[in-house]
């Protein structure tokens, strides 16, 4: 039985398609902040050599302007904002704020583990998660209050910057850089100072090596525990190139297989792809997940040659997502790179007629998967 069958979000799934955000990135990037304006008065005088990129770091810096862009996203038709919180883990944050690294050489689980043990590390990074998470909880609740429509924040938790599957040196395949255990501790430490700072949902995304996710869900799953209470968990994956599979290999019915386990009451798929190349792994997803489905693909493939380096206007884009949802694909749907409020607005407008995905039916009783998925029917002794 869904434990969230009752929970707001899930009633909104049932009634409509979903409305999600856009990027981050692009907006702040339309701000040309300065290395001054990232450090801000606190961190003036970091001997990091480079604070300016460090999206995470706003909250605490530029904490208004941040709001600003949840506020720009929710008044533009967006029913769920993303905390700004891709990078804010040890891990994600160590090539920012992390000056323990030695000079030259490999990065190693050695390394890695001084990176999540750094108190002072810890400390940004559950500031950081508290602050991120306040802030769209004050934007999503102050618009919901003016509108009178429900408003939800998804805590996020990006795929981090090194990978618990593959190699980093070419020359040593067995070596990787990081742990499990280390990936589990750098996500519970984020997943409970979002928890703290009132998010509505649990969002893994932008996954391209499922160990990765499943570390991130073993921390959530440890963290609910150790609260004694539960949040709906969305789950969204990458599919990096046209080989249809995630950086790691898997396919889209072998990357669904290998994270049911955690009962995500969404799963879907982000970034790296246009609409025109996600198109088939969406139609795909919506045959055989047996949960709600999500979508939000980027502005197009980068294009350094288009004004804002990504191809698709709103005007281009929003058509390419309604065919999704008039094809019955869709159960939320929103942007990634590349998008803005305008994007944001224009699929909200586009998708608005169209009934939600209806969800399929119970997965198989035995299902397991590597690169791809092998399933079966139980069969009784």
């Amino acid at each position: 039985m869904n434990p969230f069958a009752d929970h707001p979000l899930t009633q909104l799934l049932r009634e409509r398609i979903v409305i999600l955000d856009g990027a981050m990135g692009t907006m702040v990037q339309r701000y040309k902040l300065t290395e001054e304006e990232f450090r801000g008065e606190r961190f003036a005088n970091h001997p990091a050599k480079h604070l300016k990129g460090n999206l995470e770091l706003l909250q605490l810096t530029r904490p208004q302007l941040i709001e600003d862009i949840h506020t720009q996203y929710l008044e533009a038709g967006a029913d769920m904002i993303e905390t700004n919180t891709f990078s804010a883990t040890t891990i994600g944050l160590q090539d920012f704020l992390y000056l323990g690294a030695p000079e030259g050489g490999r990065k190693d689980s050695a390394f890695f583990q001084g990176v999540v043990d750094d108190p002072q590390l810890v400390a940004f990074v559950q500031e950081m998660n508290v602050a991120a998470a306040q802030l769209a909880r004050r934007a999503a609740d102050r618009v919901a209050n003016e509108t009178g429509q429900a408003r939800f924040v998804a805590g996020s938790l990006g795929p981090l910057p090194v990978t618990a599957s593959l190699s980093p040196d070419v020359n040593d395949p067995s070596f990787r850089a990081v742990t499990f255990d280390q990936l589990r501790k750098t996500y519970g430490e984020q997943v409970r100072a979002l928890i703290d700072g009132g998010v509505d949902v649990i969002l893994v995304e932008t996954i391209f090596d499922t160990l990765n996710a499943k570390a991130a869900i073993f921390a959530i799953a440890e963290v609910f525990e150790s609260l004694g209470k539960n949040l709906p968990v969305l789950i969204s994956g990458t599919i990096t190139d046209l080989s249809g599979r995630t950086l790691t290999g898997q396919t889209v019915g072998a990357f669904l297989t290998s994270i049911l386990h955690a009962d995500p009451l969404v799963v879907g798929f982000n970034c790296a792809l246009g609409p025109a190349e996600m198109r088939p792994h969406v139609e795909e997803l919506a045959r055989l997940a047996p949960c709600f489905t999500s979508a939000y693909p980027n502005a197009g493939l980068p294009d350094p040659l288009s004004p804002t380096g990504f191809p698709e206007t709103p005007e281009t884009l929003a058509p390419q997502l309604a065919d999704w949802a008039r094809n019955g694909w869709l159960n939320i749907v929103g942007g990634c790179c590349g998008t803005t409020p305008a994007h944001i607005r224009a699929i909200a407008e586009a998708v608005r007629e169209f009934a939600p995905r209806v969800l399929g039916s119970a997965r198989a009783s035995r299902a397991v998967s590597g690169a791809s998925p092998e399933t079966s029917a139980l069969v009784s002794a």
